[in-house]
């Protein structure tokens, strides 16, 4: 059995090799190996040296990236603030998207982004340092290191209604997530191996709150989502989402091991305990099931490897090169 897992990981391996080699031509590893050779260093050192004190920022550091790839392509257009006009106007930006407000990684991926511009002004784009401090962060945490390909420039478009329009809702189904993936590229495996993200971090009640309150609409805790385990509801309503209206209480997306990269999140799909119907989505379908399945079972070097493979082929999503956007100073405004 030992041996079989070996030789599935070898292959997963072999799997990340192959999916950096399609970004050929568009992203590189070591892109700036002469440009600015110590800027992964430099990243890497940063966050090793923070994300200690506050491991919760591994999850909102990962968020930040996956839904800055869903829209307009990994470009750090969600890292843009909404721009001024005249007389009071102007246009929002997708850090004002409802799916976004709970993002709590802009203050500390501007403090990486200043080192970085002391070691090397105007070379490294805030897409470039978003994915590196995602993975970095993860390693930190005890998750997987994976080596991310490098070479995005930086979007100058950020439009709150993309945001709304493009970033897969908690309250999606399994056909609707998937059609949401394969718009972007992305595969079964990866929505199922991206969805273990949750095995961290935390989300308030009003994500879901309807799973417990107001399923079919008839309202009361009686109307609860049946896909739900019956205890963890009634465990959530008596603890934590008390009231339906409540959207201010954080609750663990894993519970017990939220700031653990781990294995628990897919044991915890399995007895029905997924946080948000997307969550619980994951087992309707026979294939994502059979993932979810295999992984929970399995080492959680195995997890490690498939979730890289994944976060590597979502971080080319749509990626502006060569003389495409632009380098920007400040990661929340585009250069004047």
């Amino acid at each position: 059995m030992a041996a079989a897992w070996l030789v599935l990981v070898m292959l997963l391996l072999v799997g990340v090799a192959v999916a950096t080699a399609e970004a050929g031509g568009k992203l590189r590893q070591g892109f700036y190996d002469r440009s600015c050779p110590r800027a992964e260093q430099i990243v890497k050192h940063y966050v090793e040296r923070h994300v200690p004190r506050a491991p919760s920022v591994a999850a909102t550091l990962i968020r930040t990236h996956f839904h800055d790839c869903f829209v307009r392509g990994c470009d750090a257009s969600v890292l843009l603030n909404a721009t001024a006009g005249g007389g009071g106007g102007g246009e929002e930006a997708e850090k004002d998207a409802a799916p976004n407000l709970t993002l709590r990684g802009f203050a500390f991926l501007d403090r990486v982004k200043a080192v970085v511009e002391q070691e090397c002004p105007g070379v490294v784009s805030c897409a470039d340092i978003l994915a590196l401090a995602s993975r970095d962060a993860v390693a930190v945490i005890g998750g997987p290191f994976w080596r991310v390909p490098t070479g995005r420039r930086d979007g100058r478009v950020s439009i709150k209604q993309e945001a709304l329009d493009q970033i897969p809702a908690p309250t999606m189904n399994f056909t609707d997530l998937l059609a949401s993936f394969r718009a972007k590229g992305l595969d079964v495996a990866d929505l199922v191996w991206l969805s273990g993200a949750h095995t961290i971090g935390i989300s308030h009640c009003n994500s879901f709150s309807e799973r417990l309150y107001n399923f079919t609409g008839r309202g009361g805790p009686g109307d609860a989502d049946p896909s739900l385990d019956v205890e963890y509801a009634a465990n959530l309503r008596r603890t934590k989402c008390i009231t339906p209206t409540d959207n201010t209480t954080i609750v663990e997306m894993d519970p017990g091991s939220f700031l653990t990269f781990d294995l628990s999140y897919y044991r915890g799909l399995l007895k029905r305990r997924g946080l948000f119907q997307s969550d619980a989505a994951l087992i309707t379908d026979a294939a994502a099931r059979a993932d979810v399945e295999s992984v929970a079972k399995g080492p959680p070097e195995v997890f490690f490897q498939v979730f890289a493979r994944s976060m590597v082929r979502m971080g080319m999503i749509g990626v502006k090169t060569g003389g495409e956007g632009e380098i920007r100073r400040h990661c929340a405004v585009v250069n004047s």
